[in-house]
């Protein structure tokens, strides 16, 4: 499952103060702590505000991750850090929560297992909302988009390490990432293991960052990418190209990049699937001793034939006039509702065949006035 931005997962705008976030936080902690809300999802919801929370509330990883993303944070963080120095007590105990810290947070993610952050990680999926039009969705289009992302350096090849040095292997754990303590109580023997303090999980040590991405082993680029929206397309759909997210981690490969197709309301059409939706009004003569008239559809124009007699919201049908089918043959059917309009201003001569319509067929209507009423 890709990473949401994190500004989206708060619901704040990326220029928040500490008092924005902390109040949307808490907020949404209220929503979906596992202690309050039982849903299934809950637990992940919480899980990933709070991971949110901890990034964008310490202005160092804020920093790190407007520049890099989520790949900046796999880079330099391991998951321990980072939640540590977030300060979640103050938000739990004023929700009346009974567990806050470094540590029970840190139990409620992982349940007491410390994640290991070493090797190569994939790189983070990105996600660009793409807006098109209903004709767009009838033809199919091509569609040039510019993706900002992070790439692996090409100056250090993403080492993080200046040309002709490399990244020295951490001499606190021997390259392995962690480190162990031990203490004995009587008969027995603890052994905690913890991320190391000096390489931050990673093993190694850059002593000479690379000037271009310093030391990240990532440099934000713009690409313009084409991508081919098939035709019938659904609202929301996502089209996944695979290897256009942000670079791997240590060699790790990239993530994918997911396009979320938007449709434009139209102001001729409605859409139910591969079906279309259209009004049309029509006058009382026509309704009454039928007609053909022009209707617009997606691609021109269209004859539709009105039978005498026809009632107003009668729904025509025009068969293989609406979408294709993206997932099958053929294409929808557009639908025509007839709307009878009543005319509003009628000349004397207008009147008078109207009133001895209605004499002929014996109907009562309210007579014209005359100037004394």
């Amino acid at each position: 499952m890709e990473k949401r931005d994190y500004y989206t997962v708060l619901g704040v705008s990326k220029n928040a103060s500490k008092e924005d976030l902390k109040s949307a936080y808490r907020k949404l902690a209220l929503q979906y702590h596992p202690d309050r809300n039982k849903e299934p999802d809950s637990e992940e919801k919480f899980k990933e505000l709070s991971e949110a929370y901890a990034v964008l509330s310490d202005d160092e990883k804020r920093k790190q991750y407007d520049l890099f993303g989520h790949a900046g944070i796999g880079q330099r963080y391991s998951q321990e850090d980072i939640f540590r120095g977030a300060n979640f007590n103050d938000i739990f105990r004023d929700l009346g929560f009974g567990f806050g810290g470094f540590n029970s947070i840190f139990d409620v993610f992982f349940g007491g297992q410390r994640p290991r952050t070493y090797g190569p990680q994939r790189g983070a999926n990105l996600q660009y909302d793409l807006e098109i039009t209903l004709e767009e969705v009838a033809s199919g289009v091509e569609k040039a988009i510019t993706l900002p992302r992070n790439e692996t350096c090409d100056v250090c090849h993403g080492s993080g390490a200046r040309p002709g040095t490399k990244p020295q292997t951490c001499s606190h754990c021997q390259g392995t990432g962690r480190v162990e303590h031990s203490r004995s109580t009587g008969f027995a023997q603890f052994i905690q293991v913890a991320t190391c303090n000096q390489c931050r999980g990673t093993g190694k040590i850059i002593e000479s960052p690379c000037n271009t991405c310093s030391g990240t082993g990532l440099v934000s680029r713009e690409r313009r990418i084409e991508v081919n929206i098939p035709a019938g397309v659904e609202n929301g759909s996502r089209l996944r190209l695979s290897g256009w997210g942000e670079a791997g981690v240590k060699g790790g490969p990239p993530g994918d990049l997911y396009v979320v197709v938007h449709v434009k309301p139209h102001e001729v059409f409605q859409r139910n699937n591969s079906d279309l939706l259209t009004e049309v009004p029509i006058g009382f003569s026509q309704a009454a001793l039928g007609a053909e008239i022009e209707v617009p559809t997606i691609e021109g124009k269209a004859k539709l034939t009105i039978p005498s007699g026809t009632q107003t919201h009668t729904v025509f049908r025009l068969r293989g006039k609406g979408l294709p089918r993206v997932r099958g043959f053929g294409r929808g059917n557009e639908l025509v509702r007839v709307i009878v309009k009543t005319p509003t201003k009628l000349s004397s001569n207008q009147r008078q065949l109207l009133m001895d319509l209605a004499t002929e067929m014996k109907e009562t209507v309210k007579k014209k006035r005359g100037l004394f009423g």
